[in-house]
C-alpha cells in the first residue's frame, strides 16, 4: 500500500473516534498493552512527560516540546487529533514522521489488528511510541487523547505529568460534573511521580490532592507559583501583522512567585488563554530542572518565541486572512468558547461573522448559549460522519437568538462570510476541531 490507501485502510478498519465517537472508545487499556508487549514494550525505553487536561493541554504539549528541543534534548512529541495530515501526531524535533514509517509499521502488523483489533488510536500510540524507542529519544512530550485514567497513553511512567485546565466537555463519557471530569484526568497522576496542575480550580482541587496524596505524588499548583504581568496592550496579544514570518506578538514578563525571580519572555502563541498555559509550562520546567535537564532561561524565551516554527502547532488563534481579518480557533467546549468570545472582544471590529459548525454527540446548547446574537452566523457541517446537521445545528441556534444561514460545506461558509464582511469586519471560524481543519 501507498500513504494513501494505507490511511484509508486504517480508517475504514478500525474504530476512529474523530469519525464514530465513543463506540471507538474501550474501557480499558487491554488493547495498547497488547500491542506494546509485540513491540517489546517501547513505551518503557524513552523518558517522557504525560500532559491531560481539557483546554490547554495541546499548546502546553508544543511548548514544552519546543523548549526541550531548544535545549538540545531530542524531544519527541505524540498530540491528536491531527488537523491535516495524521503524521502530524507523532514529531521528532518538530518533523512529522516519514510516510514510509507509517505504511511499514502497518503492513508488518496488520495481521496483528486483526487479533487484537485496536482503535485507530490504540494503533496510533503503539506507532508513537514504537518511533520514540527506535529514535532513542531524550524525552518525549506525550499529550492524553481523551479523559487520563483509560487514555491508551495512559501505559507510560512519565517522569512528571502536567493537568491543565478542567472544564465541560466529553461529559457523556468522562462524567457530569466537573469533580468526575477531574478524576479522569487524575488517572495520569503516577506513584512517587511529580504531578503540575496548570490553575488551582476550587471545584476540582481536592480531587488533584486526594489522589496525589494516595499516589505519594508531589503535587505543584502552577498559578501559586508563577505570576504572568502583560507588558503591552492586548491587542497585540491577539493579532499578528506578519503572516509570514510569525514575529512574536506579546510580550509577558513571567515572576516567580517563592522566590521573586523574573523572567521576560515573548511567544508566537496568541490568544490571551495561553497565559494560564504558560504557568503550567513553568513549573513543568522547574522539575525538569529538578530532574537534571539543563534548560536554560535563554532555551525558554528563545523556545516561546517560535513556538509554531519548532513545532508546526497550529489552530489556536490563527490568523489565516488580514483583508477581511480571518482567524480560526480550535476551542469546542463551553470553557474554550468563553475564552475565545474574550479574545473577540478584545478586537476592534464593525461586525462579526461567525462560521460555525460541531459534532452530534455533544450537548451543543451550553455553547449556543455563550454565543453573541448581534453577530452573524455562517452554520456549517464538518466532514466527518459524527458532524452535527447543518439544518439541526441552525434550527438549534435560532432557539438561542442567532441567525444566520447554512452551507452546503465548511468552505462554502468561509468563502460567504469573507465576501459578505467589510474591511473592518472579523470572520472568525470555529465551534470544531474539524472545522478549523478544513480552512488551516
Amino acid at each position: 500500500m501507498d500513504y494513501k490507501s494505507t490511511l484509508d485502510y486504517l480508517y475504514t478498519q478500525l474504530p476512529v473516534f474523530t469519525r464514530v465517537g465513543s463506540v471507538a472508545l474501550k474501557n480499558n487499556l487491554d488493547n495498547t498493552i497488547a500491542l506494546c508487549a509485540l513491540l517489546d514494550n517501547p513505551q518503557h525505553k524513552f523518558k517522557s512527560v504525560h500532559v491531560a487536561g481539557t483546554n490547554g493541554k495541546g499548546s502546553s504539549s508544543h511548548m514544552l516540546a519546543a523548549i526541550m528541543q531548544t535545549a538540545g534534548y531530542k524531544t519527541g512529541l505524540y498530540t491528536s487529533p491531527h488537523l491535516k495530515d495524521f503524521r502530524e501526531r507523532i514529531r521528532v524535533n518538530g518533523l512529522m514522521i516519514p510516510e514510509q514509517t507509517v505504511i511499514d509499521f502497518v503492513a508488518r502488523h496488520q495481521q496483528v489488528f486483526l487479533t487484537i483489533e485496536p482503535s485507530f488510536f490504540e494503533m496510533t500510540v503503539a506507532l508513537a511510541f514504537d518511533v520514540f524507542a527506535k529514535e532513542k529519544v531524550d524525552i518525549a512530550i506525550i499529550e492524553v487523547g481523551l479523559g487520563g485514567k483509560l487514555d491508551s497513553t495512559n501505559v507510560i511512567s512519565p517522569l512528571l505529568s502536567l493537568i491543565t485546565n478542567i472544564g465541560w466537555d466529553h461529559t457523556a463519557i468522562l462524567g457530569n460534573t466537573l469533580p468526575e471530569i477531574a478524576n479522569e484526568k487524575a488517572g495520569i497522576i503516577k506513584p512517587n511521580t511529580p504531578v503540575v496542575v496548570s490553575e488551582l480550580q476550587v471545584e476540582v482541587a481536592g480531587v488533584f490532592i486526594n489522589k496525589a496524596r494516595e499516589q505519594n505524588a508531589p503535587i505543584t499548583f502552577a498559578d501559586e507559583e508563577w505570576e504572568i504581568e502583560e507588558l503591552i496592550a492586548h491587542s497585540s496579544w491577539l493579532i499578528n501583522d506578519d503572516l509570514t514570518t510569525n514575529v512574536p506578538v506579546k510580550n509577558i514578563m513571567a515572576r516567580h512567585i517563592p522566590g521573586g525571580a523574573t523572567l521576560p519572555l515573548q511567544t508566537d502563541l496568541t490568544g490571551s488563554y495561553q497565559l494560564k498555559n504558560i504557568k503550567g509550562v513553568l513549573s513543568t520546567v522547574k522539575k525538569l530542572l529538578d530532574l537534571g535537564y539543563v534548560i536554560t532561561d535563554k532555551h525558554i524565551q528563545t523556545a516561546l518565541q517560535q513556538v509554531k516554527k519548532l513545532t508546526g502547532l497550529r489552530g489556536r488563534w490563527d490568523v489565516l486572512n488580514n483583508f477581511p481579518l480571518t482567524i480560526c480557533d480550535t476551542g469546542h467546549n463551553p470553557d474554550g468558547i468563553e475564552e475565545v468570545l474574550k479574545n473577540i472582544a478584545l478586537v476592534k471590529f464593525d461586525r462579526l461573522h461567525f462560521v460555525i459548525g460541531m459534532v452530534n454527540d455533544k450537548d451543543v446548547s451550553k455553547v449556543l448559549a455563550l454565543l453573541p446574537t448581534d453577530a452573524f452566523y455562517y452554520f456549517c457541517k464538518p466532514d466527518i460522519p459524527r458532524g452535527l446537521n447543518v439544518e439541526s445545528l441552525k434550527l438549534q441556534a435560532e432557539s438561542f437568538g442567532l441567525s444566520g444561514e447554512a452551507y452546503p460545506s465548511v468552505k462554502a461558509a468561509l468563502h460567504a462570510a469573507q465576501n459578505n464582511a467589510a474591511g473592518s469586519d472579523l470572520v472568525f471560524v470555529g465551534g470544531s476541531t474539524f472545522v478549523v481543519a478544513e480552512v488551516v
